[in-house]
């Protein structure tokens, strides 16, 4: 029983450079985070604010509540005081990746798809997508988009994320003075990637593409 309450209550996974540092379930009606120690989470670290965002449960949702922080709460990619957050969402606090996940809302989708069984579903995104450096000191390297979200660039210059979404690849700004750039066009909303689009982030040229 307990394992299946876990399993269906909504969370948040912490990423720092791609790799996950801790997952917190949300279970209370309003969750606060910051750096300080009054909050439900605490983070510790100097680009997160005192209190820096909540997390308000509701009946079948969940929303995130920017409380005035100094480097802003993104969802996305985008700037946003609150906003209703979606399984698979990428979340960035501070220089934290933050993936929101929610089993109720996979499930919801799941039991709503078996009853339009007589509309055709349509035809599945290849999964095995990367960008491959074509320039820098990186050239050749490869980088796998096997997770929900990836994070791309350098912080301080210009940082992007690829999001994986059921119908394809979304690329969106982060962070950074610069906005990244697609095919020569700079991205100031999120866009769908395809294959062959050039990707460019400060003075490092990439390429996306799907075996």
């Amino acid at each position: 029983m307990n394992q299946e309450r876990k399993c269906r209550m909504p969370s948040l996974v912490f990423l720092l450079d791609g790799a996950v540092v801790k997952e917190v379930e949300l279970v209370k009606p309003r969750t606060t985070l910051g750096r300080r120690p009054n909050n439900d989470i605490i983070v510790d670290n100097l680009t997160v604010s005192g209190e820096h965002a909540a997390l308000h449960l509701l009946d079948q949702k969940v929303e995130v509540q920017d409380l005035g922080s100094t480097n802003g709460t993104f969802v996305n990619g985008q700037p946003v005081e609150r906003q209703v957050l979606h399984d698979g969402d990428q979340v960035i606090i501070g220089k934290y990746e933050v993936r929101f996940a929610d089993a109720r809302q996979r499930f919801a989708k799941t039991a709503d798809a078996q009853e339009r069984t007589s509309v055709p579903s349509p035809a599945p995104v290849p999964r095995d997508a990367f960008v491959r450096v074509l320039t820098g000191p990186g050239a050749g390297r490869e980088v796998a988009l096997t997770k929900v979200v990836t994070t791309l660039g350098k912080p301080g210059e210009v940082v992007a994320s690829v999001t994986h979404r059921p119908h394809g690849f979304v690329l969106a700004r982060v962070d950074g003075p610069v906005a990244p750039v697609i095919n020569g066009r700079p991205v100031l909303e999120p866009q769908a990637l395809k294959a062959g689009d050039r990707i460019l982030l400060a003075d490092v040229e990439m390429e996306f593409l799907l075996r």
